[in-house]
């Protein structure tokens, strides 16, 4: 395993809990784990390599290096995975699928629905890779794509409440007007981003939510929106 991406992936499957959960117990935001499961974080230190390591139960040298047990010096191994009649094939993704996994938390569309508790819509999905070069033009690197659900009435009628939308988590800038996944007043969002000459806008397709300009510094771009898909009625 020689990143960081590959070692938190085995070892989260391991311990059978969310990225989510881990950002809790680590105590930092999901945004950044995030960032540590895309590949963008190429190492753990200090006090974020114990936790990461305490949380997941395994050997911190393992965890920040790759070399030596995962499993601490002299304990048995207990978790979940170790007790799956199958665990390869539970996770594995089919030859010629590429796997598309949540973004921990979901992504308000108006206001006062962001810090509601929804149940995500969909939580992985695999699609054909042929089909993914269709619409991306690419295969995307593990973890580079994940999934949200908008939620809320701002973005109607390019998004429905209940939509599932790509983002692309390696895109934390600014990359020409276009819609993202942003956090903005602490609240995750999915809006369009307009760059004018007295700066940047942040853009409700719905009339009923006006356009504003945003503060230097408000906006935290948490990745690129690049597709979404929903379960509508014919």
């Amino acid at each position: 395993m020689n990143t960081l991406a590959d070692r938190l992936t085995t070892a989260i499957a391991r311990a059978g809990i969310t990225k989510a959960e881990l950002a809790r117990r680590v105590g930092i935001s999901a945004p950044s784990i995030n960032g540590w499961f895309s590949g963008k974080a190429k190492y753990l230190r200090g006090e974020n390599l114990l936790a990461a390591a305490k949380a997941l139960d395994v050997d911190e040298g393992w965890l920040a290096t790759g070399k030596g047990a995962m499993v601490p010096a002299g304990r048995v191994d207990d978790s979940p995975a170790a007790f799956a009649i199958s665990p390869i094939l539970e996770t594995e993704t089919p030859p010629g699928y590429v796997r598309f996994e949540l973004f921990e938390g979901g992504a308000g569309m108006g206001v006062g629905l962001v810090n509601q508790d929804f149940p995500e819509v969909v939580r992985t999905i695999e699609i054909a890779e042929w089909e993914v070069r269709k619409k991306l033009g690419y295969l995307p690197a593990p973890g580079r794509i994940q999934l949200i659900t908008g939620r809320g009435p701002s973005m109607r009628p390019k998004l429905e409440d209940g939509d599932i939308v790509w983002i692309d988590v390696t895109c934390d800038f600014f990359d020409g007007d276009d819609y993202y996944l942003i956090n903005i007043g602490g609240e995750t969002q999915i809006k369009m981003l307009q760059k004018r000459g007295d700066g940047m806008y942040v853009v409700s397709i719905n009339p009923d939510f006006p356009t504003y300009r945003a503060d230097e510094g408000e906006v935290a771009i948490l990745g690129k929106a690049l597709m979404h898909a929903g379960l509508r009625r014919f």
